[in-house]
């Protein structure tokens, strides 16, 4: 077992995630195993569909864009919300090998494939390698291997209940857990502090702790009234905002804080890069950039693109500080350099981040259907192509600016030649063929109603 360092002080063992080294023979049986197994998951519908972690189609952008959209629309509808984020104390390692036993069988998984799970998790035994240096062997009474092929398919299905009977809405990725509820009255509250009391019995039944001292409350709306919610006696900590699956979620919803975050994390990035690297070669620092800087601009922007101007031109100004690394181009203006160096505004990367994903639920890419988001339109007499979508209603700029309504207009205007595409990078390419012939379609001004 390799310890792997999370967050915190690294001279805390607890800080620490114990990643299994096991053989590539095993991981071979464990791939073959996993894919019968996740096969017969995905045919009957076992897994519940709040699941996003470790399935095909699913991602921790698809768990933001379903909690946000439902979020969103009862803000809309003036409705407040509570959200209450819950922490299990090390979750992976935890999981009771007979207790997920009894859930294997529950959902299907017997004879020789139930065998082999049950001696794989049985007289397990492990040891830490630090430099070179080896601990003594333990035994391994709990827990799933993280690092092994098959542990997370055997953690989905142990979890695969947690929220069963409860009134609230769950949305989950592996072990990283949401509760939500719309509120517009007190008994909204208790309701949602019932179904924590059902959480609390959940984890005493199978074994799987929370930490309580890391479950936070969000509180979203005007008229909130900041109920006091509690698990075994303990009030849960209110905060103002939390970082969802590396995306800060605030009790006002507007992504100023995380586009904070972007920016602080890739500024920090470009100035490794600028005291690292002595080259100034353009293809080097390209690469550099696209891969070690760009993505802390894009990491699921479809969740959280900014409307604001200010938000925007704080992201827009690390592209703007990348591109006068080159001298030779620092006398000309933004959208010059950008034109040389073959780049695109962060904003119209954006922009285009939005359309693909539009694709992929369209043409199932994801697994999310189509009407969590979207409404086609079923007006024959409308020009353009047969995929147009219904434009909704939006009360306030918070749910106009939410992908499943900002995303509408554009998609609405692309040529049908663009939607043709057989595959997403396909689609990416013929989404580049139109940048280069409408100029601006990708900018936020170039599209109206």
């Amino acid at each position: 077992m390799s310890p792997i360092f999370k967050k915190g002080v690294k001279s805390q063992t607890s800080n620490y995630r114990p990643v299994s080294l096991t053989s590539q023979v095993s991981k071979v049986i464990e791939s073959v195993l996993r894919d019968a197994i996740v096969s017969h998951l995905e045919t009957n519908e076992l897994i519940r569909d709040s699941q996003h972690g470790f399935r095909k189609g699913r991602s921790c952008l698809t768990n933001l864009l379903v909690f946000l959209d439902k979020v969103t629309k009862y803000i809309d509808d003036g409705y407040s919300v509570d959200v209450i984020y819950l922490d299990f104390a090390k979750a992976f390692d935890k999981v009771p090998h007979q207790r997920l036993l009894d859930k294997l069988k529950g959902h299907g998984i017997n004879g020789k494939v139930f065998n082999w799970i049950e001696s794989w998790l049985t007289n397990r035994r492990q040891r830490v390698c630090v430099r070179g240096k080896f601990s003594d062997w333990i035994p391994v009474p709990s827990g799933v291997p993280q690092g092994s092929v098959l542990g997370p398919v055997l953690f989905l299905i142990f979890i695969n209940d947690l929220e069963q009977g409860l009134g609230s809405q769950a949305v989950k990725f592996a072990d990283d857990t949401k509760v939500f509820s719309q509120i517009s009255t007190v008994r909204d509250c208790e309701i949602l502090q019932q179904d924590l009391v059902l959480l609390q019995k959940w984890s005493q039944d199978w074994q799987m702790q929370f930490n309580i001292e890391k479950c936070k409350v969000i509180h979203i709306g005007r008229h909130n009234p900041g109920f006091k919610y509690t698990m075994m006696n303990n009030q849960l900590k209110v905060v103002n905002e939390e970082k969802d699956l590396g995306v800060f979620i605030s009790d006002d919803l507007k992504p100023s804080a995380h586009c904070i975050y972007c920016y602080t994390k890739a500024n920090q990035m470009l100035g490794l890069i600028k005291r690292t690297f002595s080259t100034k070669h353009p293809s080097i620092l390209l690469r550099l950039y696209k891969s070690l800087v760009r993505p802390h601009l894009e990491y699921c922007s479809s969740a959280w693109s900014p409307w604001y101007a200010k938000d925007k031109e704080l992201l827009e100004r690390i592209q703007h500080r990348f591109t006068r690394f080159f001298k030779d181009l620092r006398e000309l203006n933004y959208t010059e350099r950008l034109r040389l160096l073959d780049l695109w505004t962060l904003e119209e990367r954006r922009n285009r981040a939005d359309l693909i994903e539009v694709y992929k639920i369209v043409n199932g890419v994801s697994t999310l259907p189509v009407s969590t988001f979207f409404e086609f339109r079923t007006d024959s007499r409308t020009r353009g192509h047969s995929l147009k979508l219904k434009k909704q209603r939006s009360n306030r700029d918070l749910r106009l600016h939410f992908f499943s309504e900002r995303v509408v207009n554009r998609w609405n205007q692309l040529p049908s030649s663009v939607l043709e595409a057989t595959s997403v990078n396909s689609f990416k390419s013929r989404l580049q063929q139109l940048r280069s012939t409408a100029i601006g379609f990708f900018m936020d001004t170039a599209v109206s109603d």
